[in-house]
């Protein structure tokens, strides 16, 4: 019966020996959960604005492709006027 009762509490000992925790381990698996974490919330942000941007009109390049067809417009037809010509100057004494 002894060694029954030894031989439990050796199982025990050998049980709490196997189950203890290394400090550096239960760090890194810390740092791990923490950088999952911050990964999770990454890729959520991420594809919040490919969404956003994807279903937002781009009001922008509206308004610079009337801009620069008016600019267009205006800057050809300057070409086409001739300058006035120059008065002549009197030589009265």
């Amino acid at each position: 019966m002894m060694k029954n009762l030894d031989d439990i509490i050796n199982a025990a000992k050998l049980q709490e020996i196997i189950k203890r925790e290394d400090p550096k381990e239960k760090a890194t698996r810390n740092i791990v959960w923490v950088l999952a974490i911050i990964g999770a919330i990454t890729a959520i942000a991420g594809i919040a604005y490919a969404v956003y941007r994807y279903l937002t009109p781009d009001y922008l390049d509206d308004f610079d492709d009337d801009f620069d067809d008016d600019f267009d417009d205006d800057f050809f037809d300057d070409e086409d006027i001739k300058p006035a010509p120059k008065p002549v100057a009197s030589t009265e004494a």
